[in-house]
């Protein structure tokens, strides 16, 4: 069976100006850098919400997103994720606030000065991830039974999610594009399956509320969406900077040499 010819449209890396693979290069690397960050997030986000603290687990994303349907998410938080965060006796003075109705003018005294301390640098409101602790009416929404995150925070989360990491794997891709890569079909389908499965990991956020087991569904599409990143992340580096001219490359330029 014969290989395909080469796409007149087509350009490797080797065919491209330096200035141009330079340009790929750094945005590779800063988009690298940030993909890393992301999962450094990720981990801080939501693992330790079943109480174990080491690892990021299927539970953690059935409690993140579901909730523990008992106690409220503010309890949860302090005897999972956020134990390490606070010193026992204010643990202890939190909780005892939640299960004694929450009052305001508690809250005034003895809570909020605690907040402001130890918590307002992460919940301020500016993330969409986590609770917002801006004031008593803010607060008293996780002091209710633990539902999971709200529908309107994860509407939130959703589109900044859709577009932001749309606009990453655009960006992967037309750099990738310009991998030599056999069969032709397997390329297309790593440019193309992360969208796939930035949209299944979104849409499932959503059914983990109704049916938990769609928490795995949610860690196999980040996943494969990450191995998907990482494959043309390192394919792209090695092939613009490492490998020597794929043969059909060098073939196609002789053979157009000629004929000119």
């Amino acid at each position: 069976m014969t290989e395909p010819q080469l796409h007149r449209h087509f350009l490797h890396y080797s065919e491209l100006p330096y200035s141009i693979r330079v340009l790929y290069t750094a945005a590779l690397l800063v988009l690298g850098l940030g993909y890393l960050f992301a999962l450094i997030n990720l981990y801080n986000t939501y693992s330790g919400k079943d109480g174990n603290s080491a690892t990021l687990t299927y539970q953690d994303l059935v409690i993140a997103y579901s909730g523990t349907g008992k106690g409220s998410r503010l309890e949860s938080a302090l005897s999972g994720s956020m134990s390490t965060m606070l010193p026992p006796d204010e643990v202890a003075t939190v909780v005892e606030w939640v299960q004694q109705r929450a009052e305001r003018g508690v809250y005034e005294k003895q809570i909020r000065p605690i907040l402001d301390k130890r918590c307002m640098s992460c919940h301020d409101g500016s993330n969409p991830h986590l609770p917002n602790f801006t004031g008593y009416e803010s607060l008293l929404k996780i002091t209710e039974r633990d539902t999971g995150t709200d529908i309107f925070t994860l509407v939130r989360a959703s589109h900044i999610h859709l577009f932001g990491i749309t606009f990453i794997f655009f960006i992967m891709g037309l750099i990738f594009g310009h991998a030599y890569l056999r069969p032709i079909w397997f390329k297309c389908a790593v440019m193309g399956l992360p969208f796939l499965f930035i949209a299944t990991d979104i849409l499932s956020w959503y059914m983990v509320k109704v049916f938990a087991p769609f928490a795995l569904i949610t860690m196999g599409a980040g996943a494969l969406m990450g191995l998907c990143f990482a494959f043309m992340w390192f394919v792209s580096m090695y092939q613009m900077w490492f490998s020597g001219t794929p043969p059909a490359v060098v073939e196609r330029g002789t053979r157009v040499a000629s004929v000119g």
